[in-house]
């Protein structure tokens, strides 16, 4: 593989194949990586692993993976401390990566009990890439689907006009595409979850709220309640903390005092 830029350190480039989209309650099932040394020889790799829960049938959709194909495969933790070594110079590269693939990919090193950070590695998402640089508009919809300008765009009722004409020219362009709103609602979901505040600070395990992020990431919010209040303080101070998020915070904070 020939890069158009010069390294100063290994790049890898790498993709997963999951049970789900969960860090907590998903794993890793399919493992593909590519490094690049800075001397331009190439290493690739393919591993597979046993991710001890069954895969979903929707996920199996997606990359064509089975039950039995992981049967006989070893589980990440068994190969965590050697692929950690296998990254432990290298920067990382790939499509989505920072909002999917590394979060993934920390938890599973996590569970593993194997140290790996990224602090100080360069991270190159070519989704970030591709977002950022090609507009993925109402316009730009209008002007692939519908083969026109969205001369109306930013009044709401253009706006509206073009968005329920791009529907229809993509239904009709895609015939995989659910005809019914249930259908279209679920394929929405699964490609695009919706995330309130809430979700996306904490996880609902059943049996209490985990933190999705900061820096008791993987921690219950009662046990932070309970032991590092400092904490819970600082969120409940911030400016642009939602009030749903506050909410869920003070219950915490007011059971423990109870």
């Amino acid at each position: 593989m020939e890069l158009p830029f010069s390294l100063d350190r290994p790049l890898a480039f790498f993709d997963l194949e999951t049970t789900g989209l969960s860090t907590s309650n998903d794993r890793i099932i399919e493992l593909a990586l590519i490094k690049v040394l800075p001397s331009g020889d190439v290493l690739e790799k393919v591993r597979r692993f046993n991710p001890g829960i069954p895969i979903p049938a929707a996920a199996t959709e997606v990359h064509g993976i089975t039950d039995a194909d992981v049967a006989d495969e070893e589980p990440f933790a068994r190969r965590a401390r050697s692929l950690a070594a296998l990254l432990a110079d290298a920067d990382l590269a790939g499509f989505n990566i920072r909002r999917f693939d590394v979060p993934m990919l920390l938890a599973e090193f996590r569970r593993a009990d194997v140290p790996f950070e990224v602090a100080g590695r360069r991270m190159i998402d070519m989704q970030t890439i591709f977002h950022r640089e090609e507009r993925r508009d109402l316009s730009a919809a209008a002007r692939f689907y519908l083969g026109r300008e969205h001369e109306e765009a930013h009044t709401a009722l253009g706006d509206i006009r073009t968005s329920a004409a791009v529907l229809s020219a993509q239904l009709s362009q895609y015939d995989h595409l659910p005809r019914d709103l249930d259908g279209l609602q679920a394929y929405c979901d699964q490609h695009a979850p919706f995330e309130t505040a809430v979700d996306r600070w904490f996880e609902d395990t059943g049996d209490g709220l985990i933190f999705r992020r900061g820096k008791h990431r993987g921690r219950r919010l009662e046990e932070v309640a309970r032991d590092e209040q400092d904490y819970l303080a600082w969120m409940m101070g911030a400016d642009d903390m939602d009030p749903d998020v506050l909410s869920v915070v003070r219950g915490a904070i007011e059971a423990v005092g109870r």
